[in-house]
């Protein structure tokens, strides 16, 4: 059976090398009113005083983000691919995940409209991106940067919706079974037909139900290969239910960057 990381990093590639000693990440839960939107909300500082600038390769991940920095602050769809973000000196920036199919209720709109792009909050939440950055970014403790920007979305807050959770159990399934290659396998789960699962994975999440498998199968391979449990390509490729390794490599790239190769010389 194959051996999962010991500690999932969400998509933070080599964060086992990095996260100690170029930037801590922190992750704090919402509050009860907000969780049946909100996965998590989430910290970055690092201080490179001194010391040469760290580009950090993420890997995409099927939810929206609104991400507060100080003159950038905006909401972001989804990216289908590698992204890097630049960390020099010394910063910090807060950021808010929502679940996958989250933002939908606050967006009304399909997600699939902002994959790959990104919107001011003023046209969505009706807040000045500077009052966010001005009531978090001026707070020390995560506990207050989180209290004042659920204030601000209060007025914003829309009614629980069902489908969100379907969503999560769909793709919850998918992260918990690496051997889960077809959305066939999907809609015997789900209990939907295809073009309905097509449909509310465009609406809610923003990519398609396939590129989800995609994501989680190549995630799964990238932290495997962060924490050196697998040496043997072929039989990791076979493992996340690959029988054809070109196929594999090409998958990997398209979501990692990089080959699973030139990502074990340098995961960077």
């Amino acid at each position: 059976m194959a051996t999962y990381p010991p500690k999932p990093s969400l998509g933070v590639l080599n964060l086992r090398e990095n996260g100690s000693s170029k930037f801590n990440l922190t992750r704090h839960n919402p509050s009860e009113t907000f969780r049946p939107f909100i996965k998590h909300y989430w910290t970055i500082h690092w201080d490179l005083t001194g010391m040469p600038p760290h580009d950090q390769d993420v890997v995409p991940n099927p939810c929206v983000n609104l991400v507060v920095e100080p003159g950038k602050t905006a909401i972001y769809g989804v990216s289908k691919g590698v992204h890097s973000h630049h960390l020099e000196g010394k910063g910090f920036v807060f950021g808010i995940k929502f679940k996958p199919g989250g933002f939908y209720p606050f967006f009304r709109k399909p997600i699939s409209s902002l994959t790959g792009k990104s919107i001011g909050t003023a046209d969505v939440l009706h807040i000045d991106p500077t009052l966010i950055e001005e009531r978090v970014l001026s707070q020390q403790e995560p506990e207050r940067m989180v209290t004042n920007i659920e204030q601000l979305l209060f007025p914003s807050l829309p009614t629980p919706d069902n489908t969100v959770n379907l969503i999560n159990r769909i793709i919850d399934h998918i992260i918990q079974s690496p051997d889960l290659t077809s959305v066939e396998q999907i809609c015997e789960f789900a209990q939907l037909n295809k073009r309905s699962l097509q449909r509310m994975f465009s609406q809610y999440v923003g990519v398609h139900p396939k590129w989800v498998i995609k994501l989680y199968r190549l995630q799964h391979a990238a932290e495997r290969l962060d924490y050196k449990t697998y040496d043997d390509l072929v039989k990791l490729s076979v493992d996340l239910g690959y029988y054809d390794q070109s196929h594999f490599i090409r998958d990997f790239k398209s979501i990692v960057g990089k080959t699973p190769e030139e990502y074990m010389r340098n995961p960077h």
